[in-house]
């Protein structure tokens, strides 16, 4: 079950907002997450008791973004094995809560890797679950450092890519601190090249169909300051042409083994006017994110949303007449073709930016290695 706790306007965050952190109340542990539905409006905070309210968050996307998926579906296998539920039955629903983004069940089996291997060695349900925390705790601690390195690495390649520095940069969806544990992935780049004083505009593609680029990118851009626009998604096409983009920096939800590269729809055009335009689409993820499982883009598979999230439009403390709990746009009975993601081909990608370093070209042979070097680096 979970319950919502409004912020007040005093108890600001800081920049680094802690978007998801465990708590261990007299009545027993919870999840809190930031609800980003609810943003930019107000700041509420959603407080998980078990995984079932957990997977709600998730498909809900009150929780959202790649690497805090990750981090999210560890600290809820954590969660129900300290409060005794069904370890293997909480892992499998929250897989299966966001079947595209890869991080969500690299994070949740490490976690119950973590639990099992700790109950087999001392058969105490306490030591496994304090196991299965460790891990979450572990794995929150390294996406934030990975978050670090990957705007190293990214503003490194930007400045061997552009001359002269006042970078103007696309990005779409949102891939800041409220996707991470640290300050995100491409939006941590931008930062980066905003504190350094080197980006000239931050263009914030508004994202359909959950406007997550308006509500959530701009969100954080305004918090730190930065110089940005909003814009409509169909509208990068004109920035294009009048030559307003230095380079489009995205996240990913799931990179294959062939560099093909799953993202928030509205990514693969992006990329083909990139290449039409001679710009630079640099796809930034952690490690975790490639997975050499999935052989190629026609492997991955892309959650479809509710078509009402695109015939309706939904804003907080706004009367709603929907059947989704929106503001209905289209008429009523308005079939929506809806797919979460799209892929992007590896040849239309200039270059994959990991904590790791930076892959360019992006091919099967890079990736591999890639990761082999990250495995060394773990086991050391």
């Amino acid at each position: 079950m979970a319950d919502q706790q409004a912020r007040t306007d005093g108890d600001r965050r800081p920049t680094e907002i802690p978007v998801v952190r465990w708590e261990e109340p007299p009545e027993g542990p919870v999840l809190v997450l930031l609800d980003q539905t609810r943003l930019p409006a107000e700041e509420v905070e959603l407080v998980c008791t078990d995984a079932p309210a957990l997977v709600e968050a998730i498909c809900s996307l009150a929780v959202r973004g790649a690497p805090v998926l990750g981090i999210a579906g560890a600290y809820g296998v954590a969660l129900a094995a300290a409060r005794g539920f069904d370890v293997a039955e909480a892992a499998r629903a929250l897989e299966a809560a966001r079947p595209t983004a890869v991080n969500l069940a690299v994070g949740v089996r490490r976690a119950e890797a973590a639990h099992a291997a700790a109950l087999a060695k001392s058969g105490d349900p306490e030591a496994a679950a304090a196991a299965a925390l460790a891990a979450a705790r572990t794995l929150h601690r390294e996406d934030a450092e990975a978050s670090a390195r990957m705007a190293a690495h990214g503003l490194a390649l930007l400045d061997e890519l552009l001359s002269g520095g006042g970078h103007r940069i696309l990005t779409h969806c949102n891939t800041g601190s409220l996707v991470s544990g640290g300050e995100g992935t491409a939006f941590a780049v931008a930062l980066q090249a905003h504190r350094e004083g080197r980006l000239r505009r931050l263009w914030v593609d508004e994202t359909r169909p959950l406007l997550q680029g308006a509500r959530l990118t701009a969100y954080e851009a305004a918090r730190s300051g930065m110089a940005y626009t909003l814009l409509t998604d169909n509208a990068a096409g004109s920035l294009f042409a009048a030559g307003e983009v230095d380079a489009v920096l995205i996240g990913a939800d799931r990179i294959a083994a062939d560099g093909s590269v799953a993202n928030k729809v509205g990514s693969y055009p992006l990329a083909v006017l990139a290449r039409y335009h001679h710009v630079p689409f640099i796809v930034v993820a952690p490690v975790t994110t490639i997975d050499l499982g999935t052989p190629d883009g026609a492997s991955i598979e892309v959650e479809q949303r509710p078509g009402f999230e695109v015939t309706e439009i939904t804003a907080p403390q706004v009367p709603v007449t929907g059947a989704g709990g929106g503001i209905p746009v289209a008429p009523l009975g308005t079939q929506a073709y809806n797919p979460a993601f799209d892929v992007t081909p590896p040849e239309l990608v200039t270059a994959i930016v990991t904590e790791g370093g930076a892959v360019s070209p992006v091919t099967a042979e890079a990736l591999a290695e890639l990761c082999a070097r990250s495995r060394q680096v773990t086991i050391s």
